[in-house]
């Protein structure tokens, strides 16, 4: 059955008010940064999509977890859209239970649209990650009792039509957003209190690295589940549960 609550249905946990917290700041600072002219458009879903963002974190980001799956940064039809990492929508409405209405990026981008809820294109790095935890742990409150999904960076970057991410920009417009993610990296593992933060990916996984570098978390790497990776198209549920049974942190089998 489907789950749609309120934002604001439960109190806050401390956790999560520390997330949320975080995340307000985040947004302010990486809306001070400047892409151009290497993106024409640059999404901020922790703005227009805000309510969702902290539904998630209010309902999902309470007490400490075990293991935190860190990602790069939204995709055009995940995040973007619903402002839930790795958020296909029909894992966030159906599965995660979470709708509210979605806003507008200040400068949208008339090739990639943001219809919020109401987008029909599936984003499938998101559909297998969180079909996994669903085949896995069966309910989402299950899931997350040990476990999170974060994300890097908050920003969606285009080049027109094109989906950049943020490894392919010039670096001297990384600098600064590497430092903000990363101090926004530290607060979260610093409010979550996790033993392992994972990669979903290499990009993500060297992220961490750096960003966490002398704090006590270990770091591990999954397969990115994108569908541009061959590795990924060929068993990518099984290819993960595989890799994380390596750490140690799950079984082979439930």
């Amino acid at each position: 059955m489907t789950r749609h609550a309120a934002p604001d249905a439960a109190p806050t946990n401390a956790t999560a008010a520390a997330l949320i917290a975080a995340a307000r700041e985040l947004s302010v600072a990486v809306d001070a940064l400047d892409f151009s002219p290497a993106a024409s458009h640059v999404y901020n879903p922790l703005g227009y999509a805000w309510a969702a963002h902290e539904a998630y974190l209010r309902r999902y980001g309470a007490g400490r977890k075990r293991v935190v799956f860190l990602g790069m940064n939204p995709g055009p039809f995940g995040m973007a859209q619903c402002g839930v990492p790795f958020g296909e929508v029909a894992a966030v409405r159906d599965w995660l239970g979470i709708v509210t209405p979605i806003g507008k990026p200040a400068h949208e981008n008339p090739k990639k649209p943001v219809e919020g809820f109401a987008c029909t294109r599936s984003e499938v790095s998101g559909r297998r990650l969180w079909g996994l935890f669903r085949e896995r742990f069966g309910t989402a409150e299950a899931f997350f009792a040990e476990h999170f999904v974060a994300n890097w960076c908050p920003l969606a970057f285009f080049d027109d039509g094109r989906n950049l991410t943020p490894d392919k920009l010039p670096a001297a417009l990384t600098a600064p957003l590497n430092a903000t993610c990363d101090a926004h990296l530290r607060r979260v593992v610093a409010a979550l209190r996790p033993e392992w933060v994972v990669g979903i990916g290499g990009f993500a996984e060297a992220r961490a690295q750096e960003a966490l570098a002398g704090m006590d978390v270990r770091i591990g790497r999954i397969l990115h589940p994108s569908p541009a990776s061959p590795a990924a198209n060929r068993d990518w549920a099984g290819t993960a549960t595989r890799q994380l049974a390596a750490l140690g942190l799950w079984g082979e089998s439930a």
